[in-house]
């Protein structure tokens, strides 16, 4: 039976050093891109497999990365995740699920596990930090931390995100011009940042176009669909009820839609409906969904790749990467009845 591949093996066939195939396989930025996609085809063709356990035991490292979220049960995440595991692999790193459902001890448990070496870095999606620990004067901006889509100011962390205000302005904008002059919103938690910037999106749009926003046409949901629900039947009770909707999320959306039928208005023909992510159900969803479509899997591919060269020790700077949106016009939304 032959020999395991190894390293040298890679770098004599590359004709490189064994350094630089290290470091082409953890996804160093200090490799170029040539020389790394040369190195991943020889890795492929030679069958190479790292060594897990003696390199854990010489760099002290687990070679696995968390990925911490609200809800592991939310579709959204499937997309981001995907990215977030294609990139890692390629470097050796196995990816763990974390799952917060908005528990302020399990957000601790997750950065303890990354402070006592269980995980070597964290794509943070819950747009909270868990208070430093006693004695920790640095906080907790030493830790090889990339915020995904959130935005946590001032925490010092790289950000991988959208512009949320700008995505939301776009989509009442286009109920706008169908011809909507009574557009409410379902925001989703506020006061946080992603949903705070969604409702100042629609605000903006609101403002631009000369139209007032009725008491009441601002109401505020958590994301859920059962959220969603609850808020189009409210803004429907209003002694002026909307004719379009524009809500913070596709989940929050369906509900909406869900309750607006249930209380026999037609959608499109009596309210329109936009929502935001453009998950895989919005296409199949009846009327399919008008919504936000962010780039899910690049998102997880550009954090992953962030947090690849932080943990390999290179000079990362703070400001945001920002990723475009588009708006996917489909079949919950038309001009007003006449």
């Amino acid at each position: 039976m032959s020999e395991r591949p190894k390293i040298k093996d890679i770098a004599e066939r590359a004709g490189v050093s064994v350094a630089t195939v290290s470091r082409a396989l953890s996804g160093s930025s200090l490799v170029t891109d040539e020389t790394r996609k040369r190195i991943h085809e020889l890795a492929r063709e030679l069958n190479y497999r790292p060594n897990v356990s003696a390199r854990n035991l010489r760099t002290r490292r687990s070679m696995s990365v968390l990925l911490v979220v609200r809800d592991v049960g939310n579709p959204f995440y499937l997309e981001i995740l995907k990215g977030v595991e294609a990139t890692a692999r390629e470097a050796g790193y196995a990816v763990l699920m974390g799952n917060t459902e908005n528990d302020p001890d399990r957000e601790v448990e997750y950065f303890n596990m990354l402070r006592d070496g269980h995980a070597d870095g964290m794509i943070l999606m819950t747009g909270k930090l868990p208070a430093p620990r006693p004695g920790e004067s640095a906080g907790l901006s030493h830790l090889p931390v990339v915020v995904a889509l959130e935005l946590i100011e001032t925490s010092g962390f790289p950000h991988v995100q959208i512009d949320n205000a700008a995505a939301a302005r776009s989509a009442v904008e286009h109920l706008i011009g169908l011809g909507h002059r009574r557009i409410a919103h379902i925001a989703g938690p506020l006061p946080e940042v992603m949903a705070t910037h969604r409702r100042d999106g629609y605000r903006a749009a609101m403002q631009a176009a000369g139209l007032p926003i009725p008491v009441g046409y601002e109401v505020r949901g958590d994301y859920l669909l059962e959220s969603g629900e609850a808020r189009a039947a409210e803004l429907l009770n209003l002694p002026e009820p909307p004719t379009a909707i524009f809500v913070a999320n596709d989940e929050m959306a369906y509900g909406a839609i869900h309750a607006l039928r249930r209380l026999g208005c037609d959608v499109p023909g009596d309210v329109s409906v936009v929502g935001f992510d453009d998950l895989y159900l919005s296409k199949a969803f009846y009327p399919p969904l008008t919504t936000v479509s962010q780039p899910r899997a690049d998102i997880g591919r550009t954090a992953m790749s962030l947090l690849l060269n932080i943990m390999s020790g290179d000079d990362v700077a703070a400001p945001a990467i920002v990723l475009p949106t588009a708006l996917n016009v489909r079949g919950s939304t038309a001009p007003p009845r006449k």
